[in-house]
């Protein structure tokens, strides 16, 4: 991702991957674990996978960024090489400033969107993985198994990641969980951010993706994914990720 926004207001919503990136101009502001933060040019971004967060420019300059979205399973196989095994990264703070580290940032963006092998791109990302890491100050571990809020929350978040009804209500969440619905709502917000609704929503968003990236047509694409039409898709698909789905079908298939 490289983009340049001066009016455009992300929504909040999260991805599955962890994200690296940097602002390159101006200075944008977003909330994310419960706290509001600016990036300034030249400043890091580190967004652990399923971290709400939202954004917009701080200022009518706007800001121009680079993102790398970077599945978890890339990122273990990148710590088991150099040795750094013992679980996935957790970072503790989304914004960290490190100009080492933007150069890197930038030098693997760049390989990855520009005419250079395969090898010398498989060299930057294990290098820059790496660092982030390592200057990033990302722990280890994951949600506390012993927590009844992270338990309840993980169920729930389970059943909307395997089930196959569209239409699940509160009601058959809490029952899943063994917990009321008003329980489910405070655990599931505490743990992840959002409510239920908001993370079944980034689900679908990111099923739309997937078939997008297959070329399939728009229509198609609204009604597989749960939005109720092409015009529900295109409203969320924008807020969420900057571009409507027209767009970014047309820059991956082409």
């Amino acid at each position: 991702m490289h983009a340049h926004f001066e009016r455009h207001v992300y929504h909040r919503h999260s991805h599955e991957t962890y994200s690296f990136g940097f602002t390159e101009k101006g200075v944008q502001t977003f909330t994310c674990r419960g706290a509001r933060h600016r990036s300034a040019a030249g400043m890091v971004m580190v967004f652990n996978p399923d971290d709400p967060h939202d954004g917009h420019a701080d200022d009518d300059g706007g800001f121009t960024y680079r993102m790398v979205h970077v599945g978890p399973e890339l990122v273990a196989e990148v710590l088991d090489e150099v040795g750094g095994g013992g679980g996935l990264p957790l970072f503790s703070e989304p914004v960290v400033r490190d100009a080492e580290l933007a150069r890197g940032l930038r030098g693997l963006h760049e390989a990855l969107v520009g005419d250079v092998s395969v090898l010398r791109r498989d060299e930057l990302f294990d290098q820059v993985v790496a660092q982030v890491v390592r200057r990033g100050g990302g722990g280890r571990g994951g949600e506390d198994e012993a927590a009844p809020e992270a338990g309840a929350a993980r169920v729930v978040r389970e059943a909307l990641h395997y089930g196959d009804d569209p239409g699940i209500t509160a009601g058959e969440l809490a029952a899943v969980a063994g917990r009321s619905r008003f329980a489910v709502y405070r655990s599931f917000r505490a743990v992840y951010g959002m409510a239920p609704s908001d993370y079944q929503r980034q689900l679908r968003l990111r099923t739309a993706r997937r078939l997008l990236d297959e070329g399939r047509p728009l229509a198609e694409v609204a009604v597989m994914a749960g939005f109720t039409d092409q015009s529900h898709l295109t409203r969320w698909f924008t807020r969420c990720f900057g571009v409507t789905p027209g767009v970014y079908r047309r820059a991956v298939t082409s």
